[in-house]
């Protein structure tokens, strides 16, 4: 029988936030694999898992989350991380693989399933979705994401600020991902297209240190890596204006 590998999203970070069927995805599976940095540190997802599974039971993979200018390295840090999970897989019928938001949105799953897969061909993989950074900080600000025919842009602000001033140019939400060491550049792109009123930022969401304030003050300086900024469509204020 193939073994499972399954990416379960256990949202922002506030435990209560894990769906009931991402806990008993965590609880079922054998061992419960979080991603961490090199320096072997606790990481959200980690911290939030253990609210519901016993702590002998997760199983530390290290990742190269932070980098992006030496693609060599980052690249032998997940065939390192995939060849670790295949081991369990050989050894455990169930592996869950824990990432903090969702498995399907710019998540390290989609390597690690991409890299286990070549590994063991017959690998079943399966993903439970997972509350995103964006519901949680609309939900905690009171910002609505969408309403009637509005799109909804979501950008990794990691491709560059440019990116971001060309959605905010466009009709709709924008939301940014991983802006905070670029804050002042998100800041002059919100200013440029008129978006920056509206706007919010949230860090740390449902932690002791979450921090949610108006995107003016992003010309304080860089903030959290893993920040999200919701930049709300243009609305005139009546109901139902956008059906």
């Amino acid at each position: 029988m193939s073994s499972r590998l399954i990416g379960v999203g256990v949202g922002p970070g506030d435990p209560e936030l894990v769906t009931v069927k991402g806990v008993n995805a965590l609880r079922a599976a054998d061992v419960v694999v979080v991603p961490v940095m090199d320096t072997l540190e606790r990481g959200r997802a980690e911290a939030t898992v253990l609210h519901y599974v016993p702590e002998e039971k997760i199983v530390r993979v290290v990742f190269a989350l932070n980098e992006r200018s030496d693609r060599t390295r980052r690249e032998a840090a997940w065939d390192a991380a995939g060849e670790r999970v295949a081991e369990l897989l050989e050894r455990h019928s169930a592996v869950a693989f824990a990432t903090i938001g969702d498995p399907n949105v710019y998540s390290t799953f989609t390597y690690l399933a991409q890299t286990v897969q070549e590994l063991l061909p017959g690998t079943v993989v399966e993903t439970v979705p997972g509350i995103t950074a964006m519901q949680d900080l609309a939900a905690r600000s009171g910002a609505v994401l969408t309403e009637g025919t509005e799109p909804l842009t979501l950008v990794p602000v990691t491709a560059g600020a440019a990116v971001l001033k060309d959605a905010l140019a466009g009709p709709g939400t924008v939301v940014a991902y991983k802006f905070g060491r670029q804050a002042q550049e998100v800041a002059r792109a919100l200013r440029e297209t008129g978006r920056l009123d509206d706007a919010v930022w949230g860090s740390a969401l449902g932690l002791p240190e979450e921090s949610i304030r108006p995107a003016a003050d992003l010309e304080d300086g860089p903030l959290p890596y893993l920040s999200t900024l919701i930049a709300p469509a243009r609305r005139d204020g009546t109901r139902g204006g956008k059906l």
